[in-house]
């Protein structure tokens, strides 16, 4: 059982927590919880950090066997816990590598592109939102805030493992890749053309979803075939990045069925 704070083991797992790069170097992630752990794929998980008080609690319902595992004393699990209330159990989970083909493999195409988001609880809600409206696939520009990120993980509530997502260099070009598979795109804009549920997206269809405080960038919305607005009540300009992306998302799923 690991006792003291100034275990390697231990300050690793707290690099990998907060630091991305640490993450990418080791192409791993850190995922926290009982849920989290037990919807976890078997064959990706490389380690799993448990107090002792879970251990001696609940080590034959966790199911552990062929897991590698390091007990860690209470004080040290809450040490290296992200959360105020530790439930106990922490794994080292190995990220998986989506490619943009396997994204254009859904038929008909659901895909949300996001430019340069920034709230971690935002982009977890987009995930777990598209898993639960179909959603093909989440492109993602390369200055977004990490998926990794741990409060981006815990917004997922599992959907991390399963949403395929690509981080891409040139999101302007890859756009123009997505439209050469027959896919229209619209960009969610306050300057949009038509209400957003005045479209048909029941062929191929992408989303273009802007930064919380500026939006799309011009030269990425310019990318669009249209504009789409969602018209707001009140003095109320415009939604939430996730709030905005959930009812895009199934006013297509909505259509579809």
């Amino acid at each position: 059982m690991i006792t003291s704070t100034g275990n390697a083991q231990v300050k690793e797992l707290l690099q990998l927590q907060k630091k991305s790069k640490a993450r990418n170097e080791r192409n791993v992630f850190v995922v926290e919880g009982i849920k989290m752990f037990s919807e976890a794929p078997r064959n990706r998980i490389e380690k799993v950090f448990i107090s002792e008080t879970l251990f001696n609690r609940k080590k034959q319902e966790l199911n552990l066997d062929g897991l590698k595992i390091e007990i860690l004393s209470d004080k040290v699990f809450s040490h290296v816990s992200d959360t105020k209330t530790p439930q106990g159990i922490l794994c080292i989970v190995k990220q998986k590598k989506t490619k943009l083909e396997e994204i254009f493999a859904q038929k008909p195409e659901h895909l949300m592109i996001l430019d340069n988001l920034q709230d971690p609880g935002n982009l977890g809600t987009i995930v777990r939102t598209a898993e639960g409206a179909g959603v093909s696939g989440i492109i993602l520009s390369k200055d977004c805030v990490d998926i990794y990120n741990p409060k981006t993980i815990r917004s997922t509530m599992g959907s991390i493992y399963r949403m395929p997502f690509l981080y891409v260099e040139d999101l302007e070009n890859t756009i123009e890749e997505v439209k050469k598979q027959d896919i229209k795109v619209y960009a969610a804009h306050l300057q949009g053309k038509n209400n957003y549920d005045e479209e048909n997206y029941k062929t191929g269809c992408a989303f273009l979803i802007g930064n919380e405080g500026n939006g799309l960038r011009d030269e990425i919305a310019e990318k669009a075939d249209i504009w789409v607005k969602i018209k707001m009540h009140g003095e109320v300009e415009s939604l939430n990045a996730a709030i905005a992306s959930s009812i895009l998302m199934f006013e297509v799923c909505r259509q579809r069925r």
